[in-house]
């Protein structure tokens, strides 16, 4: 079974499930037992001990997701406190005498998400920490709060040369400049521009549409959470700390976000000689997180103290309190991960890479569209955009640099917008995982709400890199035509699906 089609049967299995039984945790375990039954060959002591030793204990052990977890722990912690030093409360009253519509709300919530293009992770969680009161005060669903951050984390960092996502990209691109090429790769990269365009698109317009449309119906109605009860009550909420202001929020979330840049500056060398762009080339994401997050974490607790918003006591509380909201996104983790260590280990890199080889120089026109379609595949099916870059980036370069640099750049992007497409629309995706933590939002809601808006982007996004492919086959120098034609037609699909949705609810 190894490095056959087999090898991606496990995480299909899992998604499968997920989505059939709305239930998580157990669809993932199931994925990750056939993963393991498969590379053992059916041995139980052996499907045992590649679950649990190279499965769980592995990547519990590595350093990398590691310092991921410690990095939610301590965003969860920092969230706790300004929920009980009242920051979050009194930023919410802000909002309300300032942002005074849900399109404003959602707008803001997509300008903040934007601007934090750091980290996909970080993005997430902070966007989702801010945003929660003001979009509750205006009664947006959570369901589309955790598309709104989803749709501005990996999308954003995908085309902002200064974040992880643009260090990851750059260290698989061997033998070229790798920034160089991120930086000319990025008018190309159609799905996530374009996701960008279809949200801005959908909150002025007012065009939800799919299981979307019934669960904003449902918050405008004072159900946020699309509970199956018709009986739904909202969760009772703590008494809100009177001392609390704005600068309370804001200002642990400005000394974060400084923090995890210079942490992750830091570890690319930064203050050893580097420039600011190979700094963060070469930066470890997870450790300078955690360095920013810590900085950030203990400059809270002394803000507050200082204040006399909270006492010491109270905000050594918050620790266990943020680590226990924490848990649910630290398991589906943990298992996400475990999932896509059975994938590597029966081979799915290989098969997918021996598989593009062999019918590369035969599609080269429309190429970039077929890359496209096999990284959505191939991340949403094992839920990681870098490890997609990882497979398909040196491929790509190998076919092309010696032929057709222009062809090159489009497919490296196509590569690049498949892979965050998969991910975007993958339930064991760690960033869909994230934006449900963000949101509060139940997950199996959140990837049945924002699949439809996502597939809707990757069929625009496919008709766009065939005719770009095309284009830079036959006109070459007019390839940079298809993103104005793709945001055209994103823009004409949401008039339509509006004009659709509108007769059928006059009828």
């Amino acid at each position: 079974m190894h490095a056959t089609f087999w090898a991606l049967v496990p995480p299909l299995v899992a998604i499968l499930l997920a989505l059939l039984t709305k239930e998580v945790y157990s669809s993932l375990f199931i994925g990750i037992l056939t993963g393991a039954l498969f590379y053992a060959k059916f041995s139980p002591e052996g499907t045992m001990i590649h679950l649990l030793k190279d499965g769980i204990i592995g990547v519990l052990s590595d350093p990398y997701n590691v310092g991921i977890l410690v990095f939610l722990v301590m965003l969860g912690t920092m969230v706790c406190l300004m929920n009980k030093a009242g920051g979050s409360a009194a930023f919410g009253r802000w909002a309300q005498q300032h942002i005074h519509s849900r399109v404003g709300a959602q707008l803001a919530t997509i300008l903040l998400g934007v601007l934090i293009f750091v980290d996909d992770y970080f993005n997430c969680l902070t966007v989702g920490s801010v945003m929660r009161p003001v979009t509750d005060v205006h009664k947006v669903s959570r369901s589309k709060l955790a598309y709104l951050i989803d749709a501005t984390a990996a999308p954003v960092c995908i085309i902002a040369p200064i974040s992880s996502w643009a260090a990851a990209v750059s260290g698989f691109v061997e033998g070229e400049d790798g920034l160089t090429l991120f930086i000319r790769a990025i008018p190309y990269n159609f799905y996530a521009l374009l996701t960008i365009v279809m949200m801005i698109g959908l909150v002025v317009l007012k065009a939800d549409f799919g299981p979307m449309a019934r669960h904003e119906k449902n918050a405008q109605n004072g159900d946020l959470f699309s509970a199956v009860k018709v009986d739904f009550v909202k969760p009772e909420e703590e008494e809100v700390n009177p001392k609390g202001r704005v600068c309370d929020l804001v200002l642990p979330i400005i000394v974060l976000i400084i923090s995890c840049v210079i942490g992750m500056i830091y570890t690319g060398k930064f203050f050893s000689g580097n420039d600011f762009i190979t700094a963060f080339s070469e930066s470890d994401a997870s450790v300078g997180l955690v360095l920013g997050s810590s900085v950030a974490l203990v400059f809270t607790i002394a803000f507050y103290t200082i204040r006399r918003v909270l006492s010491f006591e109270k905000c050594m509380s918050c620790l266990p309190d943020g680590f226990k909201a924490m848990v649910p996104a630290i398991l589906i983790l943990t298992l996400a991960w475990t999932l896509k260590a059975m994938t590597d280990s029966l081979g799915a890199d290989v098969f997918v890479a021996a598989m593009v080889e062999r019918y590369a120089s035969g599609f080269i026109a429309i190429l970039p569209a077929i890359i496209f379609l096999i990284g959505c595949v191939l991340a949403f099916a094992t839920g990681t955009s870098w490890g997609t870059f990882g497979i398909l980036i040196p491929i790509v370069v190998s076919v092309f640099e010696n032929t057709n640099p222009e062809l090159m750049i489009i497919s490296i992007s196509a590569c690049m917008a498949g892979a965050v497409c998969g991910d975007h629309c993958s339930p064991i995706s760690d960033t869909t995982i994230m934006a449900s933590a963000g949101a509060q939002c139940d997950h199996v809601n959140h990837v049945s709400t924002q699949l439809p808006y996502a597939l809707t982007v990757a069929a625009i996004s496919c008709v766009t890199y065939l005719i770009t492919g095309l284009i830079a086959v036959l006109l070459p120098g007019l390839s940079w035509i298809g993103l104005p034609i793709g945001i055209i037609l994103t823009i004409g699909t949401l008039v339509v699906i509006k004009n659709i949705h509108s007769r059928s609810a006059e009828v």
